[in-house]
């Protein structure tokens, strides 16, 4: 059997027996009958069974929940593929804002801080703060970064062993250390030789230097990908090299580019947090700041934790339209 006929309405029946019994036993090993979904079944095996015991509900709840696996399966098959993804994905949030639910939030305390959370209010000194100022750090790393990067690619596929010796230094440095690290170096190791950079300068050029030595790497398996037929068909037709490299070469590599890039980017915004180690009033130095103070961590560290979530979706649907662009030749 396929995987594509184990995923659509044409499974055979052990499969459905397979799955059920597999999604049940992990249910049942997981003990789920002491969480929400089983005090959620708890009245109606009060009514039907005259009252429960604890193995008797972990059994319940094994089943109920392999019974709804199972359902949604059957139910889901038939629809078009993008109603399915529709589909899990509102179920999956259902499922998370239960399971968020569970905690006893008080979520008037996140309404009070996400303005500040979000950087709609700016700080006290009238400069970015919060998310916008997590976006703002790592907007300008990722441009720093990404012609960093393509320079040094260029220069780790060149014969000329003077830049291919730096090129593959800083890669194999910058790759082998900690960001925590190169970020405290930057801030305070530059100031023993008299470069004093401000925390958020700092930031950028921690992260822009890091990041860039993983997406050089990118950039160049991306080059290396493009057969080199390509090169000597593009130069017969009397290109420049640089005209082949930037009008042939490069519109097919960023095909190739473009998935891990995106995937570098979305960690660097996360990482942006580590500014804050400077004292930056970046999104995650608000958090744990008004976690503190209102002894309330876990609404902040969530709150902080969605508005990552939102900007990375952000970053995941440039990336798709991207992709399209550059795959039109290959669909």
């Amino acid at each position: 059997m396929t995987p594509d006929r184990l995923f659509t309405g044409r499974r055979p029946r052990w499969a459905r027996a397979a799955i059920f019994a597999a999604v049940g036993a992990v249910a049942y090993a997981a003990d789920l009958g002491g969480t929400g979904v089983g005090r959620l079944l708890a009245p109606a095996l009060d009514l039907t069974l005259g009252g429960t015991g604890p193995e008797t509900m972990r059994w319940a709840t094994a089943l109920f929940i392999a019974g709804v696996v199972i359902a949604n399966l059957m139910v889901l098959a038939p629809l078009p593929f993008r109603a399915q993804v529709v589909a899990v994905w509102v179920e999956l949030l259902v499922l998370f804002v239960a399971f968020f639910d569970s905690f006893e939030l008080k979520l008037s305390v996140i309404g009070d801080k996400l303005p500040f959370l979000t950087g709609i209010v700016l700080s006290p000194a009238g400069f970015l703060q919060g998310a916008a100022l997590s976006l703002f750090v790592c907007g300008i790393a990722i441009v720093c970064s990404s012609v960093l990067a393509l320079a040094v690619a260029l220069a780790r596929l060149s014969g000329n062993g003077l830049l291919f010796g730096i090129a593959s230094f800083y890669i194999s440095f910058f790759r082998g250390t900690p960001l925590l690290v190169q970020v405290l170096i930057i801030y305070l190791g530059l100031p023993q030789i008299g470069i004093v950079l401000d925390a958020i300068p700092s930031g950028v050029l921690a992260l822009s230097l890091n990041y860039g030595a993983y997406i050089a790497e990118v950039v160049r398996g991306g080059i290396l990908a493009i057969p080199h037929q390509q090169w000597d068909a593009a130069a017969a037709l009397g290109l420049g090299r640089w005209q082949v490299f930037y009008k042939v070469v490069m519109p097919q590599a960023m095909r190739v580019i473009v998935p891990p890039t995106f995937s570098q980017f979305i960690a660097m915004l996360k990482d942006s947090s580590l500014v804050s180690m400077m004292g930056v009033w970046e999104l995650m130095f608000l958090a744990r700041s008004y976690g503190r103070s209102e002894y309330r961590y876990i609404e902040m560290l969530l709150a902080a934790a969605i508005i990552y979530w939102v900007l990375s979706i952000g970053f995941e649907l440039i990336q798709a339209r991207l992709e399209r662009y550059y795959g039109k030749a290959y669909r």
